[in-house]
């Protein structure tokens, strides 16, 4: 698959709706646990096949002129996700697109479903050890993370995780993620591929 280009140039796939859209009509909603990489290979994956990226967490952040950590603590995680959900809403419109959502966005106001019906959701699963080795790493940038300790963190991620898989594998797809996948990308594109 060295030419990604002209392997990608006609794709099409069904939803459960068995509406047929051309891959460019399409809308991919990259969903799972913070630091599970939606960011990272959602920018990496738009650029491979020439789509559009946002990344829910900024697009709220710019419209609404403050931190997501800011609108925590104004108006508490029920207002936050309120506003997240008025936002998702808004992407309806937005086709060529990879979305990248927040860890907990599929798991309030029905945004699974809503998701599944508007594009096509992949699950970016990891495990446990993965995600703890990742967020150790950036938890500074994190306020729900910044103050845990080593074993807390492990044990906020384990319960976090067991919480969300529910709404998480309700995903169109789920492609698992190990240490050291250094082929990863690749099977985010054989996913779109093989629709």
């Amino acid at each position: 698959m060295e030419n990604y280009n002209e392997f990608f140039k006609i794709i099409t796939f069904n939803d459960s709706f068995s509406t047929t859209y051309n891959y460019i009509l399409m809308k991919i909603f990259l969903i799972g646990f913070m630091g599970a990489g939606k960011s990272f290979f959602g920018k990496r994956l738009a650029a491979k096949l020439k789509m559009d990226f946002i990344d829910l967490d900024n697009f709220i952040e710019e419209n609404e002129g403050q931190s997501i950590s800011t609108i925590f603590e104004n108006k508490k995680e029920k207002g936050f996700r309120k506003i997240e959900n008025q936002y998702l809403k808004i992407l309806s419109k937005k086709t060529n697109t990879v979305i990248a959502c927040g860890g907990g966005t599929p798991c309030f106001h029905n945004n699974m479903q809503w998701m599944n019906k508007n594009g096509l959701t992949i699950y970016l699963k990891s495990s446990n050890n993965l995600l703890f080795q990742r967020l150790k790493k950036g938890k500074r940038n994190r306020p729900l993370l910044k103050d845990l300790s080593d074993s807390e963190l492990k044990r906020f991620i384990k319960i976090k995780v067991a919480d969300r898989t529910g709404d998480y594998e309700m995903a169109k797809y789920s492609v698992y993620q190990r240490v050291g996948d250094i082929r990863y990308l690749e099977k985010l594109i054989n996913v779109v591929a093989l629709l």
